[in-house]
């Protein structure tokens, strides 16, 4: 089911407040780079939001570069405030990504994270990456809303590329894709048989070890994708 844009709004809303309030928290407590912030606890109730809306923030943060958690430390500011402050100013003015740009974004950085896949994946990866593959081909036989279990594939392969900050911007671009997924539009006309393979053949290009069979089945694996959103031009 998808979320109503009306929900969306308000969750951007609520969470850009959440980032502004950190601001002003920093600022008022001249907080310098290195400096500790208040614990996720301290701050919901100071801020009178829910805790994990203040982790979301933070890992917004985080994700830029401007907080960083220190294991038993806590969170720290990262960078100074002049270039904090403005970095929010930013953030908090940015307009929701549209459908079309967040899997444009996606499809460029899994056609990088499969080379790297196949040139660095363990056995383990292995394994969790053919699990994924197996819970998907088992939906898509069914017939069944097969969405979530396609992404967890794919982001199975992007931590097999030993990339953290690439797995952190597939975990960033994941949840609004799967609340926008046009599924009627997209994949219209799928076939069971020729998707499973498409998966597969992107798999055992990993397995293989060949990062140029791997990039080229992935550029198989969207190409109908690729197609639609050329169409949306």
């Amino acid at each position: 089911m998808k979320i109503s844009l009306i929900d969306q709004q308000a969750n951007r809303v609520l969470q850009n407040e959440v980032i502004c309030k950190i601001r002003d928290l920093i600022n008022t407590r001249n907080l310098e780079r290195g400096d500790k912030l208040p614990s996720e606890r301290t701050m919901s109730e100071k801020f009178m939001v829910k805790r994990n809306h203040v982790r979301e923030a933070i890992r917004k943060l985080e994700f830029y570069g401007m907080l960083k958690s220190v294991s038993q430390s806590g969170t720290i500011l990262a960078i100074g405030l002049t270039g904090f402050n403005g970095m929010v100013d930013e953030i908090v003015s940015m307009d929701a990504p549209a459908f079309k740009e967040l899997v444009e974004t996606r499809i460029s950085l899994e056609l990088e994270m499969v080379g790297l896949a196949a040139a660095r994946r363990s056995t383990a990866d292995l394994e969790k990456i053919k699990n994924a593959l197996e819970a998907f081909k088992v939906k898509m036989a069914r017939g069944e809303d097969y969405l979530e279990e396609d992404l967890l594939f794919h982001l199975a392969i992007a931590k097999a590329s030993k990339n953290s900050t690439m797995v952190s911007l597939m975990l960033l671009l994941t949840p609004p894709i799967l609340s926008t997924y046009e599924r009627e539009t997209v994949c219209e006309g799928d076939e069971a048989k020729s998707e499973i393979k498409k998966h597969e053949d992107v798999y055992l290009a990993i397995k293989s070890g060949d990062s140029e069979q791997a990039t080229e089945m992935m550029k198989k694996h969207f190409f109908k994708l690729s197609e639609y959103l050329k169409s949306r031009d």
